[in-house]
């Protein structure tokens, strides 16, 4: 099926505070995730490659030894074994985050 409606797939949490709808082909995923207020991101990395754009809010993002605090329509693009870490800003943020190859844990 080449077409979703965000709002009918089932929202799943990775953490308590933080919340993702996926959608996935055979080569990438793509995370529509939602970041409550000052909602943090731990310390992580992952061997995909990982690309996002902020939708709405802000992300106060660590890639590596960078930090930025994004806004709307600010895009991050992370290697794949890079640690990263994030902190939603007041608002809460919500972010499109790409995946490649799949991150299986993420299929649903």
């Amino acid at each position: 099926m080449p077409f979703f409606d965000i709002a009918s797939r089932e929202s799943r949490p990775i953490t308590p505070e933080i919340s993702m709808r996926t959608f996935w082909g055979e080569q990438m995923l793509l995370s529509y995730a939602v970041l409550e207020p000052n909602a943090v991101l731990p310390l992580h990395s992952h061997p995909h490659e990982q690309a996002g754009v902020i939708l709405s809010g802000e992300l106060t993002l660590t890639l590596g030894d960078e930090t930025r605090t994004l806004k709307s329509g600010d895009i991050y693009l992370a290697p794949g074994g890079l640690e990263h870490e994030g902190l939603a800003g007041p608002e809460g943020c919500v972010a499109l985050d790409i995946f490649s190859p799949v991150r299986e844990e993420y299929a649903y």
